[in-house]
């Protein structure tokens, strides 16, 4: 059984990485131990309001890269240990059995070199499936540079897999992670992608990442503006496929001068967030939801941001504005604008309708009419003072995320 101190290091050093959130996965118990069907991460929850354990844990912090960001850095003076694959095996069964976890995130530093450390997560996650016949959750996280062959195989065995891309830049990759480079976390996504797509077509026997992909990328270790950031991610969304993009708010754990001194803040990460959302699921585009310098506000999200610099759009009724534009209207989330196209096809709905629909009239009452009635400003600076007042603590949070993603994804194209 794996040390107690080789336990801590190994997770302590594995909390940096938030990119190991999901949504579920369709991997069903074939005979074994577990069930990944629907699993997520430490302290999530499922679609059935379920919370959910996983083991974050490295196999390794012997790191041969020198990324100036992280603590396992090549130089960095801090303890190493390695775990093996039957140490790590070991501990997900007694802890499954325990019921501590539901799932495993499996990541490593480069040990050794890429290869071999892929070498290894790839035994790990094969020896839990194969001998100890464990179906519970796992992701896993790719190593730059590893041999596609190990990669590939890897996804056979894995719910999902990240290859994070951290700074939103191939200048900024050069300066603070110089052994990483844009293709050797690109390409390994696309060429996923493209596996996963023809073993969907093909219809093969088991699973090949059922969860898909994530990513994630440090927000303020680089000069890079939201914009940059917020485009890059809209190509990920429509070139590789990928369920997720997160987004980790820098701080300086250690000190260099290519480094700030002073962490990023949660309300840039916040936005960040908020923005990613309305790209996935609200028919925004990247370039909408920035301002002239090219940054999100930090006054208002990004959706109240955008309404008050396109005023010329509103006020909409709400019994006849498309369901594209309801979708655009604070207060409105997708479920709420779901709700409204259906109900109007049988009565003309009123303020009182819409509040009964939990629509957020606080901020919504500023840009619609119902049945040609209107509550709200008509002023700019009127109503930008209200919706900053109103954006308390409780407010601040992310985006309230439906549990009927499909829902959402039928509303922006039109099927409801």
């Amino acid at each position: 059984m794996i040390s107690e101190e080789k336990l801590r290091i190994l997770t302590e050093s594995a909390k940096y990485d938030v990119s190991c959130s999901s949504s579920g996965s369709k991997r069903a118990n074939e005979g074994g131990t577990g069930n990944g069907y629907a699993a997520g991460c430490c302290h999530s929850f499922t679609p059935d309001g379920r919370c959910i354990s996983l083991l974050k844990i490295l196999l390794s912090n012997d790191c041969i890269f020198s990324c100036k960001y992280c603590m396992s850095r090549a130089d960095a003076d801090v303890p190493r240990v390695t775990a093996t694959p039957d140490e790590i095996c070991e501990l997900v069964m007694d802890f499954y059995k325990r019921n501590y976890i539901e799932g495993l995130f499996l990541s490593s530093a480069v040990v050794k070199s890429p290869d071999y450390a892929m070498e290894q997560l790839l035994c790990t996650v094969k020896k839990l499936r194969t001998e100890h016949g464990f179906f519970g959750y796992i992701h896993v996280k790719g190593i730059p540079h590893a041999d596609e062959g190990l990669v590939r195989e890897t996804a056979l065995y894995a719910d999902r897999m990240s290859f994070n891309i951290e700074l939103p830049s191939e200048k900024s990759l050069k300066l603070l992670a110089p052994q990483k480079s844009k293709e050797s976390l690109l390409v390994p996504m696309q060429k996923l992608q493209r596996d996963r797509t023809v073993f969907k077509e093909e219809k093969r026997k088991g699973h090949f990442l059922p969860a898909g992909q994530t990513t994630q990328m440090i927000v303020g270790a680089s000069p890079e503006p939201d914009g940059l950031i917020l485009r890059l991610t809209q190509s990920l969304y429509r070139k590789t496929g990928l369920k997720r993009v997160y987004y980790s708010s820098y701080v300086p754990l250690v000190h260099n001068s290519l480094l700030p001194d002073v962490p990023a803040g949660e309300r840039r990460e916040h936005r960040l967030y908020q923005a990613d959302w309305l790209l996935r699921f609200y028919g925004f585009s990247a370039e909408e939801i920035v301002e002239d310098d090219g940054n999100l506000s930090l006054e208002l999200d990004p959706k109240c941001n955008w309404a008050l610099r396109n005023l010329q759009y509103f006020p909409v009724e709400v019994n006849r504005a498309p369901l594209e534009m309801l979708l655009r209207v604070p207060g409105i989330g997708a479920r709420s604008a779901y709700k409204i196209a259906e109900a109007r096809r049988y009565a003309t709905l009123t303020f009182e309708d819409l509040k009964k629909m939990r629509v957020v009239l606080k901020r919504a009452r500023h840009f619609i009419t119902a049945d040609g009635q209107f509550m709200g400003e008509r002023r700019e600076t009127a109503i930008r003072g209200l919706l900053a007042a109103g954006e308390t603590a409780e407010e601040a949070r992310q985006l309230s995320m439906f549990s009927d993603l499909e829902t959402a994804r039928s509303a922006l194209t039109g099927e409801l």
